[in-house]
């Protein structure tokens, strides 16, 4: 949460229309210079001078129900801090495709009616306890 003083000077500088986006989907305000965006329609910003160490970079999700997974693996590097240089300006984070790498980038599907259910083949070693009722006369 920001205080009160960041919050106004940020409303200052991105708009209503902006902050109330923000507050809607991130829960905070932020104010930085766009960076770029990735093939699915998410915005990279950064803020080196306002923001407190480690959290100067974000993301604006082009959906409304996000997961992190949907962030390209040149753009999470970016965002991890494990490189200086954003994926639109270094050409060695820019996506080149191997043979072996597939060729487009799936999102997690934990938890989604896609994802992944194992069964299992092995009869189980333990077994329900059915009770059996005699029938009345």
């Amino acid at each position: 949460m920001s205080t009160l003083m960041r919050t106004l000077r940020n409303l200052r500088k991105i708009g209503f229309k902006e902050y109330g986006h923000q507050m809607q989907n991130i829960g905070d305000t932020k104010a930085g210079t766009f960076i770029g965006a990735d093939k699915y329609g998410n915005k990279y910003y950064e803020n080196l001078a306002d923001e407190l160490p480690l959290r100067t970079r974000w993301v604006d999700y082009k959906d409304k129900e996000f997961e992190p997974s949907q962030i390209e693996p040149g753009w999470h590097a970016w965002m991890s801090y494990m490189v200086d240089k954003a994926p639109s300006v270094d050409p060695i984070l820019q996506r080149q495709v191997r043979e072996w790498e597939p060729k487009e980038h799936r999102p997690t599907l934990t938890w989604s009616r896609s994802g992944y259910k194992p069964y299992s083949t092995v009869k189980p070693k333990t077994s329900p306890w059915v009770p059996v009722a005699k029938a009345r006369q």
